[in-house]
């Protein structure tokens, strides 16, 4: 239960991060659902270059990046 919790504050700040960095404006639901799939694809990423993050700091930065880029995907293909 906690985790899950954790999880969706950490989607919800990362998501408001690269949201801020991107200029992009959503609700809340749109900010975790990017803060959760930008984890995912920062994570795919790093580990496809060979980086992994260690701490949470890392871990942060990593999903922000990750978050940024699913963005710029979208926006890419969609516009």
């Amino acid at each position: 239960m906690f985790r899950l919790l954790g999880s969706l504050i950490m989607g919800m700040l990362v998501g408001w991060i690269a949201g801020r960095l991107m200029d992009l404006e959503g609700g809340l639901l749109q900010s975790i659902l990017v803060g959760i799939i930008g984890s995912a694809v920062g994570s795919v990423v790093c580990s496809l270059l060979g980086f992994y993050a260690y701490g949470w700091f890392a871990n942060l930065f990593i999903s922000v990046a990750g978050a940024c880029l699913f963005i710029w995907l979208g926006r890419k293909i969609f516009h």
